[in-house]
């Protein structure tokens, strides 16, 4: 198995690192993982693509690149640039530091390369580690990716349908915020939204007194509705969402006929 492996977080995180060790694991002594991943922290860049102006690659390695552009730039170059032709069997995104449930999706970077990942026509799966108080003690706030990592993907894979869509699938998998031994198991759910929670902005004056703007995230602790990704999180199961970047509102195309 040829593996492709990303991230937003950025070359050096750790949880690269933890998402190394579980491609390899998934690879076997036989097969081939190779990096490519932001030079520097992307989080919250979404699916963005360097478009209008060109990115610096770089080898770090044996199997190892960095590139100065997003995951889904990662993402190309991986699949173009640096395995050109070659088969790829599955593309891995992560393993962010946070979760990327409910409206965190929508941003995340670490999905934006699965993402790529599907559109490009390869099997994709993002993971993310859910942090929380009972993992910021841990000697790896990690842990729950790195011991559950390779069977929740295996079990992906191993009932992964036939591709029925333009659009394929990729998996938002998040581990929930308690340690290892506590995951109480995995749970297929829909993406939720988190009620009453935005994104905002929080000025700072600089010495020089102009206005720089800090996006303030949301509490994490609040959950989505019952049965939803970031619900079932709080009740330590791991989530697999199954994705597809097809944005139509499907419910509402027929009450829009008359418009027409």
């Amino acid at each position: 198995m040829r593996i492709l492996i990303t991230n937003d977080d950025g070359i050096n995180a750790p949880g690269l690192k933890v998402l190394e060790d579980i491609a390899n694991e998934l690879a076997g002594p036989e097969g081939e993982v190779w990096i490519v991943a932001p030079a520097f922290e992307q989080s919250g860049v979404g699916h963005k693509i360097s478009y209008t102006h060109p990115f610096m690659i770089s080898e770090m390695g044996p199997r190892r690149y960095a590139a100065e552009g997003a995951p889904a730039d990662c993402v190309m170059a991986g699949l173009h640039q640096v395995l050109p032709g070659q088969p790829v069997d599955l593309i891995l995104s992560g393993v962010n530091r946070g979760n990327n449930s409910a409206e965190n999706a929508l941003y995340s970077g670490t999905l934006g390369g699965a993402m790529e990942g599907a559109l490009q026509g390869h099997r994709a799966i993002a993971l993310s580690q859910y942090l929380g108080a009972e993992t910021i003690d841990l000697p790896n706030p990690f842990e729950g990716a790195a011991h559950h990592g390779v069977e929740v993907i295996r079990r992906i894979l191993a009932s992964d349908p036939t591709q029925g869509s333009a659009y394929g699938v990729f998996y938002n998998v998040n581990f929930p915020p308690c340690a290892a031994a506590d995951v109480a198991g995995v749970r297929v759910a829909a993406q939720g939204i988190r009620p009453g929670t935005r994104f905002a902005v929080e000025p700072h004056l600089s010495p020089s007194g102009r206005t720089f703007l800090w996006v303030r995230g949301t509490d994490q602790r609040i959950t989505s509705a019952p049965g939803t990704d970031a619900a079932v999180n709080l009740e330590r199961y791991i989530s697999v969402t199954p994705m597809r970047a097809d944005l139509t509102a499907h419910d509402l195309l027929e009450s829009l006929k008359a418009i027409e």
